[in-house]
C-alpha cells in the first residue's frame, strides 16, 4: 500500500517549528503519522515521542513510521497527556495538531507538565486546522489562555492556504 502524501498544513506547522537534529519533540495527538514522518526525517541525534488517545493513531504512526522506531528515533505509546511519563525528562518542542484538549477543556495540569519538561528557549506549537472560521476566535483566546497561565509566553501565526492558525508558547 502506498504511504499517504504529507498534508500542507503539516509540512507548514512542521515547517514552522523549525526542528533542529539534536531536537527532543513531543508530538500529543500522532494520529495519522505524517507529523511524526516529517520530524523524524529532520533529527539525527534527537528524538521524537509521539503519543496518542488512540490506539488506531498510535497503530497507524508505528507503521508509517517504522524505519524510525527502528533507527531509535522515534517512541510511539497510546496514553493521555495528563498520565504522561516522557522518557526524555528535557523536551525542546512540543507538537500538536488539531488537539481540543487546549481549548475545549481545563488543561491547567497538563500545560504545567509541558511548562516544567520543556527547556528554557524551547517551545509548545499548537496547530488547527482552520476550516470553520466561526471557531478560530474561540480557540485562540482559550488555548493561548491556557499556554499564558501555565506561564508560557504567546504569539500567534496564521497561514491562509490551506487555512491553519498556531499558536506558540515559548519558555
Amino acid at each position: 500500500m502506498p504511504r499517504q502524501p504529507i498534508p500542507a498544513r503539516i509540512r507548514w506547522a512542521v515547517d514552522l517549528m523549525d526542528v533542529q537534529p539534536a531536537d527532543h519533540v513531543l508530538e500529543i495527538g500522532c494520529g495519522p503519522g505524517a507529523g511524526a514522518e516529517l520530524i523524524c526525517s529532520r533529527l539525527e541525534t534527537g528524538r521524537l515521542f509521539a503519543i496518542d488517545r488512540s490506539e488506531s493513531g498510535v497503530d497507524r504512526t508505528k507503521r508509517r513510521n517504522q524505519a524510525f522506531i527502528d533507527a531509535g528515533r522515534l517512541t510511539v505509546r497510546q496514553i493521555d497527556l495528563a498520565t504522561l511519563r516522557v522518557p526524555v525528562k528535557r523536551l525542546t518542542k512540543v507538537f500538536a495538531f488539531n488537539v481540543n484538549l487546549f481549548w475545549v477543556r481545563e488543561c491547567a495540569a497538563e500545560v504545567a507538565l509541558l511548562h516544567q519538561r520543556v527547556v528554557p528557549g524551547g517551545a509548545v506549537y499548537l496547530f488547527y486546522e482552520a476550516k470553520q472560521a466561526e471557531l478560530v476566535p474561540n480557540i485562540v483566546r482559550k488555548a493561548s489562555a491556557a499556554l499564558a497561565d501555565g506561564g508560557f509566553r504567546v504569539s500567534l501565526v496564521e497561514q491562509k492556504a490551506p487555512p491553519v492558525v498556531g499558536i506558540i508558547g515559548r519558555r
